[in-house]
């Protein structure tokens, strides 16, 4: 979604400046004030409270100049987020400076660790507010994705984090219910304060309730000691009850009480004690059809479902996918150093799946490819028999001789008797393999050159010469 407050970007090199406003403008982050560093004193005396400030190479790499320029932004605005880009490593920041610094990281920027940074920002600009810096720089892990299905459910987030309405999240399983949630409450008043998850399927119903409301010392054999229960341990801040749809109809009973009178009993105890707990369910039944078969209270239903949230799956997110391969493979690699890339054919492949393990399904998958191929490119004969295309799998041999519209590879082309106009010919080739990787990184200029290795200035003066452009546009490149 397109930012409201603009983002300030800061280069004096115009072929970064221009990489870094294509990917903004391919994030819909817009609009973006660019300017250099010789020009930043003049544009900071009109505050606009950027959105987020980018600061990329000054001229010469000069490191004494962006320090200077650091501080003139933390001086004009107090409040922005800034996000350092380096050549390579990080350079070393004063200590005065370092809390407004959101990150630094290297370039060229990769797209699912910049989504993850300006998914970021709205909740680290009102930690920044608060005078209170941020326990870790990204927060929390976000909800990855720019399809209609995600972006609704951040706009349903913004709603009601501010509140302390209850909120019910439902879908299928491995979409990602728990991460919903750890957004919620990590952009809630509540975020200082403990996030407590419990599975309740997960727990036999005899120590269900022992684990919720905790036991006094002799409660029942085995009770040793006195034991805190999840809800007081989520004093002041929010208890996540996963999969609430298989707790038992008498477990019910004493959770429907607790949300009427906000008070809890330990097992084996007397004393009852309040309890300040925000309550964010989740299941994958559907309840209302449990509530009909008797297994499920409806009068705890609507009590829960006061906000209810549902958490699309990975098959209705087709768009979304290479963002999450792109991102789960950072995280594997800042994990354990494993690395791995998947050709466009892979991808494709693993996006005609239907998922019905869903992102949970996806990760696993990511997971084992990086065992099995590590720091190397899996092609989709590579993957899995179920996640293979055949569709795809036919197409294969038309592809790999290297021309869109499967006519013979350079190799196997035979001079013909009567000749041919050679420079034409291999205009011909190259204007197909151009296009053919423009339409497979859908139309990202940098990305198709990463594939021709191609300079990207040499990739848009090319496009220029052979009259390429992106399908309806009124213009050439």
């Amino acid at each position: 979604m397109p930012s409201a407050a603009p983002i300030l970007l800061i280069e004096d090199d115009p072929q970064w400046a221009d990489q870094y406003l294509e990917l903004l403008r391919f994030l819909e982050q817009e609009p973006v004030i660019l300017c250099s560093y010789d020009e930043l004193e003049q544009l900071l005396q009109k505050p606009s409270d950027p959105l987020l400030v980018l600061m990329g190479s000054a001229e010469g790499e000069d490191t004494k100049r962006r320090i200077e320029a650091l501080r003139q932004v933390r001086k004009a605005e107090p409040y922005a987020p800034v996000v350092m880009i380096e050549a390579e490593s990080g350079e070393e920041l004063p200590p005065d400076l370092k809390a407004g610094v959101m990150a630094q990281i290297p370039r060229p920027l990769r797209y699912s660790q910049f989504t993850r940074i300006i998914e970021s920002v709205g909740n680290y600009r009102r930690v920044r507010r608060t005078g209170q810096q941020p326990e870790n720089l990204e927060l929390f892990r976000n909800l990855v994705g720019r399809s209609a299905g995600v972006q609704r459910v951040r706009r349903l987030i913004d709603m009601v984090a501010q509140t302390d309405a209850n909120v019910l999240i439902t879908g299928e399983s491995g979409t990602g219910k728990e991460v919903i949630a750890r957004n919620i409450h990590q952009q809630s008043e509540r975020r200082h304060k403990p996030f407590v998850p419990i599975n309740c399927g997960a727990i036999p119903t005899e120590l269900l309730e022992s684990e919720l409301f905790g036991h006094e010392k002799g409660a029942f054999t085995g009770a040793i000691s006195t034991r805190q229960g999840r809800f007081e341990l989520a004093d002041g801040g929010t208890l996540f009850l996963d999969e609430i749809g298989d707790m038992s109809l008498p477990m019910q009973v004493k959770i429907l009480r607790v949300l009427q009178e906000r008070t809890i009993e330990r097992v084996g105890g007397n004393r009852s004690m309040k309890v300040d707990v925000r309550i964010i369910a989740a299941t994958h039944v559907d309840l209302e059809q449990a509530i009909e078969q008797g297994r499920f209270r409806e009068d705890l239903y609507y009590r829960l479902n006061v906000f209810p949230i549902e958490a699309p799956p990975l098959r209705d997110r087709g768009e979304d996918l290479p963002l999450l391969i792109n991102d789960l493979i950072e995280r594997l690699k800042g994990e354990g150093g494993r690395h791995l890339q998947l050709s466009p054919l892979a991808i494709e492949s693993l996006r005609r799946y239907s998922w019905p393990g869903n992102i949970r399904e996806l990760a696993n998958l990511i997971e084992r490819l990086a065992i099995m191929y590590p720091n190397s490119l899996v092609e989709i004969d590579d993957l899995p028999e179920r996640y293979r295309s055949q569709e795809l799998l036919e197409s294969v041999p038309r592809i790999e001789k290297g021309l869109p519209d499967g006519s013979p590879s350079p190799e196997a082309v035979s001079l013909p008797p009567e000749g041919i106009d050679l420079k034409q010919h291999l205009t011909d080739i190259e204007t197909s393999l151009i296009r053919q990787a423009l339409e497979e990184s859908n139309w990202v200029v940098a990305h198709a050159a990463k594939r021709l290795g191609l300079g990207r200035t040499t990739l848009v003066e090319k496009m220029r010469k052979l009259g390429l452009q992106r399908p309806g546009e009124a213009t050439a490149i």
